[in-house]
């Protein structure tokens, strides 16, 4: 069976007309907050408790990865800060040579199942795992934001910076979200020790 692929200006870039998601304040709890001890099943096969995690770690936040031949919900662009999941989590990819080297780990995370996280994992090549927040456990914990589109409960797009346990930066909102992975590198750069 031949596997038909959109073309890749529909996946992998960020569209010109994006609207600019603002802050409204919703993270502002998280900086020096412990992260919750909950354990999240991961694309590698196996939980994950991120709480129980040591050193520098990066954890992005996102509402979906679209799916081939899977449509995204209606009006998906036009919602501020829903697009740009897969060029968010491929510009880490693309970069986790030089997060690990700063032995900096990388964590993605979404409300989807595994199954949807596994196919993007393989399709896109990510060197790190992601992990599925299905239950709500790690958003409802850190009273995350959400945004419900279809029926769906979905993660808006944040990134945390986490020492140890310890919450150290929050990035909200994320935008352009495939240019995070620049604030972050940056910000490590100064504040790692």
């Amino acid at each position: 069976m031949q596997n038909i692929q959109p073309p890749p200006d529909v996946i992998f870039s960020i569209p010109v007309d994006l609207p600019i998601p603002l802050d409204d304040g919703a993270c502002e709890h998280l900086e020096n907050m412990l992260l919750p001890d909950v354990s999240l099943w991961s694309t590698n096969d196996q939980e994950i408790n991120l709480s129980g995690l040591s050193d520098w770690n990066v954890i992005f936040c996102y509402p979906m990865t679209g799916r081939p031949g899977v449509p995204i919900p209606e009006g998906w662009v036009q919602i501020p800060g829903a697009a740009g999941c897969t060029p968010q989590a491929c510009s880490y990819r693309d970069n986790h040579t030089v997060l690990k080297r700063s032995s900096v780990g990388v964590y993605g995370i979404s409300t989807q199942m595994s199954e949807a996280q596994k196919e993007a994992s393989n399709r896109l090549g990510l060197p790190y795992p992601l992990l599925s927040d299905a239950n709500h456990s790690f958003s409802s914990a850190l009273k995350l934001p959400l945004l419900e589109v279809e029926g769906l409960k979905l993660l808006k797009r944040l990134t945390l910076i986490t020492q140890g346990r310890m919450i150290k930066k929050c990035f909200y909102p994320v935008f352009p979200p495939d240019k995070n992975v620049i604030e972050v590198m940056a910000w490590l750069s100064e504040n790692q020790a």
